[in-house]
């Protein structure tokens, strides 16, 4: 599904340049120096500027939104207490219901039921709101046009706008040709580094639209801070005492194919995490390796001294990989031996981190150096991070925590 970051990079700074040519909905720089704008102006309007560095012009009071993320974007708008504005979504992965299964030695099969995506639990009426794009699937501009958005809140680098930046240009341009103001999000996977910093530019410019800037520099500022925290836990940590750490998902898609599984390479958001956060090493020095297929062998020459399972067309606790028939071969594993083995929480469409992304820093932080954390107590931590970020009570928090399938961790440290 996915491409790769440096490639989309480019494609991304050929869309900017696309976008000084004028075309509907748009109207380029003039000779004054003015910004490049988009959407109608108005005295009862006001602007914002996009991470493309787009002028949009949106309403001054934004009642109906419609948004393309896979929760991002409404995670935010929920804990900016704005989300009742949601009109339209363009992700199936926020109303949806999952399970998992995988078969054992001993004949047996383990389930794992009740996986879904955090808004599904945070909104009321999130399963009832109209669904107008999702991924392999063209966007319904005509369920888009009945919903009538004061706005419509894209992210780039998500599971509808990924593949293609070409035609995820064009879309913008037909959006904004039925005259509905379009704010454009980049995802880190927009960029070569692919930096965590640029969540929080992305927070930022969702609480412009809503008028609400100081308070989406709070759940940026909390987010960056549990980031500083690993850091500072990890600056001081030598280059020999560094361990491999092997971002690792059991894709059911990809064993399909004669693979293990997949791996997550250099240039993406999970090997920054790893290697710039965490001050861990990726065991798989692949340039710009984004859900890159590995086989058997490759899995088993890599010998990583840590494994975390990630979201990768599916979810994929721990003992899938100790104790699946299919995954017998790689028993031998220093890590499967070691009992080094995490679990990133459940993200369903995992093409971009959202603002989540904390809680993965954290388990491969504890999966890494398990004494320098050893004082924090995941599912302690969960519950504290999900009412600090989204502002609900503890019930609420162990709920969210439980969609997640980070349960596993009760208890435990």
């Amino acid at each position: 599904m996915k491409i790769k970051a440096k490639l989309f990079s480019q494609a991304l700074i050929l869309i900017l340049i696309s976008l000084i040519v004028i075309f509907a909905g748009c109207v380029s720089e003039d000779t004054s120096g003015k910004e490049q704008k988009s959407g109608v102006a108005g005295s009862d309007y006001r602007t914002v500027i996009d991470s493309r560095g787009v002028a949009v012009e949106i309403p001054s009071d934004v009642k109906r939104v419609a948004t393309v993320s896979d929760g991002l974007i409404e995670g935010t708008m929920y804990a900016l207490g704005v989300e009742d504005t949601i009109v339209g979504i363009g992700s199936s992965a926020l109303q949806s219901e999952w399970t998992y299964s995988y078969p054992t030695d001993d004949g047996g099969v383990v389930n794992g039921t009740g996986g879904h995506h955090v808004i599904k639990e945070l909104s009321e009426n999130i399963e009832d709101i109209p669904l107008f794009a999702q991924y392999g699937s063209p966007l319904n501009y005509e369920t888009l046009s009945s919903l009538e958005p004061d706005v419509v809140i894209v992210r780039l680098g998500t599971s509808a706008f990924w593949e293609d930046a070409e035609a995820a240009q064009k879309t913008i341009d037909r959006i904004e040709s039925l005259g509905m103001p379009v704010v454009v999000l980049y995802s880190p996977n927009c960029y070569d580094d692919a930096s965590l910093i640029r969540i929080s530019d992305e927070i930022e410019i969702i609480g412009d639209v809503f008028d609400k800037k100081e308070d989406a520099a709070e759940i940026a500022a909390y987010l960056e801070s549990q980031i500083a925290l690993v850091e500072e836990r990890t600056s001081d940590i030598p280059e020999d005492e560094k361990p491999s750490v092997l971002m690792f998902g059991l894709s059911p898609t990809h064993r399909a194919q004669g693979g293990a599984g997949v791996a997550q390479g250099l240039g993406t958001a999970e090997s920054y995490m790893i290697e710039t956060v965490v001050n861990a090493k990726n065991a798989y020095q692949v340039d710009i390796g984004t859900f890159q297929i590995v086989n058997t062998e490759q899995v088993l020459a890599l010998d990583p001294d840590v494994i975390v399972l990630c979201t990768a067309w599916g979810y994929h606790p721990p003992g899938e990989l100790t104790g699946a028939t299919y995954y017998e071969s790689l028993r031998e594993l220093k890590a499967v031996k070691n009992g080094r083995i995490m679990s990133l929480p459940w993200t369903p469409c995992n093409c971009a981190k959202r603002i989540e992304y904390p809680i993965d820093v954290m388990v491969i932080a504890k999966a890494a150096y398990p004494d320098r954390f050893e004082d924090i107590e995941l599912d302690e931590w969960l519950i504290e991070f999900y009412m600090n970020t989204y502002g609900v009570d503890q019930t609420t928090a162990e709920k969210l925590r439980t969609a997640q399938w980070m349960d596993w961790c009760v208890g435990e440290q």
